[in-house]
């Protein structure tokens, strides 16, 4: 590992000096390259520096204890000794979590996806909940939603939502959402009081460039028609609902949500692309099954991840045996702490196998 890291730190001082050239500068796709690997090379380096220093204060504390016999002296250098050995664990854990190997997609702006499974009606307005959820957990971050589509019901509820989230490392984070959400409580669709379980599946997608997946003209068939359901101006007076359906799949995408037929081509082509990019990825992790179930947030999009029971107010993520008795905050968007925890379970699997290795 120490080897590596002295690597990292001459790459990390080579890269410094590049970004003070004036070629470098006036070349804007390199300089932004430039510093995006300078900002995750910076944290590994801080922590290796400050890794150096205290053992060399461990160093310094020994040899002071073999050559002091004032005893006041000898106390303080135990006492400093004590605090950098700690130190040197803390942060030798911590550079073996910054060194895991990083998913290509971390920074990557998501795409997602929000289906009413069972449970009818209830399960519907559960949908509709579970993304205002997401809205303002999202808008917390300093984050920014944009409405791909929507297939509302009569009484508020939502039978598919689909949005983007723009925000730096969004991937990185919401990609632990991705599975089926329980509900269980009284809807209000329920004249006897009974407890009702339901369900929605939530599909977290890297967002994909047109460089991650070509799509071929042959392979694609653009209808345009009048958009329908509710909205303002231009609703129902031109044809600018898009309807993309992609051959080789069978994926059928609708776009109605602006006013522009342009706008909402550009949007349907962007959710092509994330749920192509992400059958890709799919593949990809069912060729490396092992590594797959040995990772939070890459399982099965079928599997249940997670419960809200409002009689109790609690929610419990069964990935992790987390429950939290704070449903009214978490159903506001207050839910860090189960992503912190879903993160730190991740980080700690990955070095156990690691370890094994």
């Amino acid at each position: 590992m120490f080897d590596r890291l002295e690597d990292l730190v001459l790459r990390y001082q080579e890269v410094m000096n590049l970004l003070s050239e004036p070629d470098v500068a006036n070349d804007n796709r390199r300089f932004t390259a430039l510093m995006k690997e300078q900002a995750e090379l910076a944290p590994i380096v801080e922590a290796y520096t400050q890794l150096t220093n205290h053992k060399n204060n461990i160093e310094e504390s020994l040899a002071i204890l073999d050559e002091e016999t004032d005893e006041d002296m000898r106390e303080l250098a135990k006492e400093e000794m004590k605090e950098s050995q700690a130190e040197v664990e803390r942060l030798e854990n911590e550079l073996k979590i910054l060194l895991l190997p990083k998913d290509p997609n971390d920074d990557k702006n998501v795409i997602v996806e929000i289906r009413a499974g069972a449970g009818g009606e209830e399960a519907a307005l559960f949908a509709a909940e579970i993304y205002r959820m997401y809205v303002h957990y999202v808008e917390s971050r300093g984050w920014k939603v944009e409405l791909l589509e929507a297939e509302e019901t009569g009484i508020g509820g939502m039978k598919n939502i689909e949005f983007m989230v723009k925000g730096q490392g969004a991937y990185s984070i919401l990609k632990y959402e991705s599975g089926v959400h329980r509900v269980q409580r009284v809807p209000e669709t329920e004249s006897q009081g009974r407890i009702q379980t339901s369900t929605c599946s939530v599909a977290v997608m890297p967002e994909a460039e047109e460089v991650d997946i070509q799509i071929e003209e042959k392979d694609i068939r653009i209808d345009v028609m009048r958009a329908s359901g509710n909205g303002g101006q231009c609703v129902n007076t031109t044809d600018s609902a898009v309807r993309l359906t992609h051959y080789p799949t069978g994926i059928v995408i609708y776009s109605q949500t602006e006013k522009s037929q342009l706008q909402n081509k550009e949007k349907a082509f962007a959710l092509l692309r994330a749920k192509l990019y992400d059958m890709k990825l799919q593949e990809q992790q069912d060729a490396e099954a092992a590594e797959r179930r040995s990772q939070i947030g890459t399982g099965d999009r079928a599997e249940k991840i997670r419960t809200y029971n409002f009689p109790q107010g609690r929610v419990t993520d069964h990935r992790i045996n987390l429950t939290l008795y704070k449903l009214d905050k978490i159903m506001n968007g207050d839910i860090q702490e189960i992503l912190d925890a879903l993160i730190a379970a991740d980080q700690a699997a990955k070095l156990a196998k690691m370890n094994e290795k």
